[in-house]
């Protein structure tokens, strides 16, 4: 399961000068921390460049919840989709922090897009890995503890937003319980639970909206489901939470 897109982002796949074209087709836009960027359900049809900062995208729940489907960065385009089809926003895309992006009407992005067969083929491979991402997220809220789950959410935010410092890996993106519990499709409660496991066994260290990855080959095992905290390698089975 993956939070994050492709390795190589829409607008840093582009050629320059195909790059330079495509924004300069939009106005600049500043959002604050929090602010909704694009609403689901909305009939709008125009398309975010992010230029810096992260954004969650997110789907309500019919029990009023929040299910966190993945994390954008600088360089990734979002609401595409419904500029492609024309149908209502699938998604909400909140700003983590201060996000400056580029806001390209749908009519635009879809000229830009017609104009240049290897820019549909880029969004057409960014559609493919997100419709990937997406089964093997079902699979596992199927078949996964909270723990592995979690496990496996904190190596890649360690992989891809951390920082190295003597401590551990400090985790950039600061996701608080809830949100972490959103992006695993489980309780507040549940995480809160499995923080403290991994923390009880030094693992992990947390403080307000930060958590240190200390011993990352514990935490790969764990969200590959071969230990549990505190044990060996060689121990095959998580603990449930």
């Amino acid at each position: 399961m993956s939070l994050f897109g492709q390795d190589r982002s829409f607008l840093h796949a582009l050629p320059a000068n195909d790059r330079r074209a495509l924004l300069a087709e939009g106005a600049p836009r500043h959002y604050e921390p929090g602010e909704i960027m694009i609403r689901e359900r909305d009939t709008t049809v125009y398309v975010l460049a992010l230029l810096s900062g992260w954004s969650v995208v997110s789907v309500g729940t019919e029990r009023g919840a929040r299910l966190i489907l993945a994390l954008r960065g600088a360089g990734e385009v979002v609401g595409d989709l419904a500029a492609v089809d024309r149908r209502p926003r699938s998604a909400t895309v909140t700003a983590l922090g201060q996000v400056e992006a580029v806001s390209i009407s749908g009519d635009r992005f879809r000229r830009f897009l017609a104009a240049r067969p290897h820019a549909t083929s880029l969004i057409m491979r960014q559609l493919v890995t997100r419709l990937r991402s997406a089964d093997v997220e079902r699979r596992s809220l199927a078949s996964e503890t909270v723990l592995q789950r979690l496990a496996a959410r904190l190596v890649e935010l360690a992989e891809r937003a951390g920082r190295r410092a003597e401590s551990g890996t400090v985790l950039e993106l600061p996701l608080p319980q809830h949100d972490l519990a959103a992006a695993i499709g489980a309780t507040r409660e549940a995480v809160a639970k499995a923080l403290r496991l991994l923390r009880e066994q030094g693992v992990v260290r947390t403080a307000q909206r930060t958590v240190v990855v200390v011993d990352m080959p514990v935490l790969v095992l764990l969200a590959q489901g071969r230990a549990h905290p505190g044990a060996q390698p060689s121990d095959k089975r998580p603990p449930a939470v």
